[in-house]
């Protein structure tokens, strides 16, 4: 417990310690000229004048436990709240204008992120990466949601998609530093970030090639970091044929590539088929909980208490002597 104003409390405390002190010398002064007078045997006897001093006692505890009411005290509480980074990591390939999820996968994946970002509360740090190959910076981490909301409106379709690069590409803005993977094939420490959340939004087609970094090591950079990935499979297994500069492309979601970059991060894959399971995503995904102590104010608990003992002071004065004071 802490105390906004010490000086407050010593000083109520001192004087109650002098109404103690009072207490007693008049109590001892009573009962000695109670007993000079010859008549401290045939007095009210010690249970009685236990109880004719109880209220006395009773109104000095409240002054007491008053000066710690007014100098301020509180608890420090540890309270968890959602707070950190999130970066939305979505996929903008040419399979996402497929329309196995109407309208399309990317319209359908833009929905569910605008109403994620729209459920996050200001604690929340949201940045947007929408990735072809390479990936592509749209928005960095801010607090101001908009600004997200407008990167994620912005996105079209087309090109090829490198979920590795994608991962990296998130990464990157997480630890404002070019993430690469080195050329032994390593995972470089960038640091770790326990309070960051990636959420990427895929049908899972990943084209790496050349060198595009694989899945597998960029999920160990985030790993490292302590970065988890929430993976949302955008799309149906069954598939369906789209058109991409000029070809007809079949294209179907991968769910066994989602799930393996979420597991190996302690993330989680969450399916959506359809866009009613899309709608859902911004609640069945949990971000980290931050722990942080905040004070409580205790002064109108030990007012209460306070009172409470002031009160019973008077009564039992009152009852037992006929008299206030």
């Amino acid at each position: 417990m802490s105390l906004a104003d010490p000086v407050l409390l010593a000083a109520g405390l001192l004087v109650a310690a002098i109404l103690a002190g009072a207490a007693i010398a008049t109590a001892r002064r009573r009962a000695a000229a109670l007993a000079a007078a010859g008549v401290a045997a045939s007095g009210p006897g010690p249970g009685r004048k236990g109880a004719r001093l109880g209220g006395v006692w009773f109104t000095i505890a409240g002054v007491a436990v008053l000066a710690i009411a007014v100098a301020g005290p509180a608890a420090s509480v540890p309270v968890s709240h959602a707070s950190g980074t999130v970066i939305l990591a979505m996929d903008v390939s040419g399979s996402m204008a497929a329309t196995d999820v109407a309208p399309s996968r990317l319209a359908a994946a833009k929905q569910a992120a605008l109403s994620f970002i729209d459920a996050q509360p200001d604690s929340v740090d949201i940045g947007v990466v929408a990735f072809q190959r390479g990936g592509l910076e749209a928005a960095l981490p801010t607090a101001d949601h908009a600004t997200a909301e407008a990167a994620v409106r912005r996105l079209t379709a087309g090109g090829g998609t490198s979920l590795g690069d994608a991962v990296l590409a998130s990464l990157s803005v997480i630890a404002r530093r070019t993430v690469t993977i080195g050329s032994d094939g390593g995972a470089p420490d960038i640091g770790y970030w326990p309070s960051a959340t990636i959420v990427l939004f895929s049908d899972g087609q990943d084209k790496a090639g050349g060198t595009d970094a694989g899945a597998g090591p960029a999920a160990s950079v985030a790993e490292k970091a302590g970065v988890h990935i929430d993976t949302v499979g955008v799309g149906t297994t069954a598939g369906t044929t789209v058109d991409v500069d000029g070809y007809h492309l079949f294209t179907a979601l991968d769910p066994a590539a989602l799930t393996s970059i979420s597991q190996a991060t302690g993330g989680t894959y969450h399916p959506a088929s359809d866009a009613s399971e899309l709608d859902g995503i911004a609640s069945s995904i949990n971000l980290r909980l931050t722990v942080t102590n905040q004070p409580l104010p205790l002064a109108g608990a030990f007012i209460a208490l306070a009172l409470a003992l002031l009160a019973a002071g008077a009564v039992l004065t009152v009852t037992r002597t006929g008299r206030v004071v």
